[in-house]
């Protein structure tokens, strides 16, 4: 259905550098949002930093690129 002959150029080494810098984007993007806008609707004496999403999209973006670069 696809053709993705033109990627066959490409080295295994160099498709896992541009998924792990698209992981880094990812991440950055993620830390960029307000904390306001994490929080919306949360009472200022209710927000821990066990309910920040921040902590947690960046947790698992580690473990995925971890898992990604080791196979």
């Amino acid at each position: 259905m696809f053709n993705f002959d033109w990627l066959s150029g490409i080295s295994q080494e160099t498709a896992k550098i541009i998924f792990l810098a698209l992981y880094a984007v990812i991440g950055f993007l993620v830390l960029l949002l307000p904390n306001e806008y994490i929080y919306q609707g949360v009472p200022e004496e209710h927000r821990h930093w066990w309910n920040n999403l921040k902590i947690w999209s960046i947790a698992v973006l580690l473990i995925l690129s971890m898992i990604y670069s080791h196979f």
